[in-house]
């Protein structure tokens, strides 16, 4: 179902928890980092996690739950020296008391809540895990390292016209091979080094979920988010599509790593908003 529709009586917007999947292997992106996890990867002077959390911050979704494991410390270790990172610090070497921080940044209005969901744990395990943290009614779910330009509030809107217990929003990625086109004598007409892929939507994680999506979960290692328990949500009519035309990617290949930092440092990277 297409992203644009109409209603008479949407419910006011209210900010959401994100929930953020940060804790796999990323081993095909070995090449580019082999000692932190694929979200600290950076964007520019930034980790992609840090971008994911701009861009929902961005909207209003201020309030982050990441679920860890592969090398979870590095992310703590990130947040918890967030201070020391991105302020001016005056340390007195005589003086046990805090540094001084001056000047500000724009992330003071966050609040991360960072849980160890296990180093072999499955992302359907890693979201069960994370229940304790969700109160309210719906609360927002994506991946630490993918972008895009969703916009959220419509993402928001969309799910909540609907009632079903979750809002996946699908994409169509680029295809990773370069396109040709030719002419019957085989002369080639165009080429086309990211087509845009012309088949079906896949996932592109922005999820949105009714907090029942617990019941189709248990934190058992093997379980597979997108496998067991989005296919029992189909099965019983209760996963819907909100479609997305515009940028999205995940950093998942050293070419991407380059594509992502190249679209950054040009000022042409579409999911910022700050």
């Amino acid at each position: 179902m297409n992203g644009q529709f109409s209603t008479n009586n949407l419910n006011q917007r209210k900010d959401m928890k994100v929930v953020i999947l940060a804790g796999g292997f990323g081993t095909r992106i070995r090449d580019v980092a082999e000692d932190i996890p694929k979200p600290m990867i950076p964007i520019g002077s930034f980790p992609i996690l840090w971008h994911i959390m701009k861009y929902y911050a961005s909207f209003g979704h201020d309030e982050f739950v990441v679920c860890l494991g592969y090398k979870g410390n590095v992310i703590r270790e990130f947040f918890l020296n967030y201070e020391a990172f991105t302020r001016d610090v005056t340390i007195d070497l005589g003086n046990t008391a805090c540094p001084s921080f001056h000047n500000d940044h724009d992330e003071s209005s966050w609040k991360v809540t960072l849980s160890n969901t296990g180093l072999n744990a499955m992302t359907g395990a890693r979201v069960a895990k994370i229940a304790r943290y969700i109160d309210d009614d719906d609360f927002m779910l994506t991946y630490g390292d993918g972008i895009g330009d969703v916009d959220l509030h419509a993402l928001m809107d969309f799910h909540k016209s609907h009632g079903k217990v979750l809002t996946v929003t699908g994409v169509r990625p680029p295809g990773r091979f370069g396109e040709l086109c030719s002419d019957a004598r085989g002369l080639v007409t165009e080429f086309n080094e990211k087509p845009q892929a012309t088949g079906g939507c896949i996932s592109g994680g922005f999820f949105v979920a009714k907090r029942k999506l617990f019941d189709y979960l248990d934190d058992s290692e093997e379980l597979v988010f997108e496998q067991g328990p989005m296919r029992r949500l189909v099965a019983e009519g209760n996963m819907m599509v909100y479609e997305h035309n515009g940028f999205w990617q995940p950093m998942d290949t050293g070419r991407e790593y380059q594509m992502l930092n190249s679209l950054y440092l040009k000022g042409a990277a579409p999911w910022v908003r700050w």
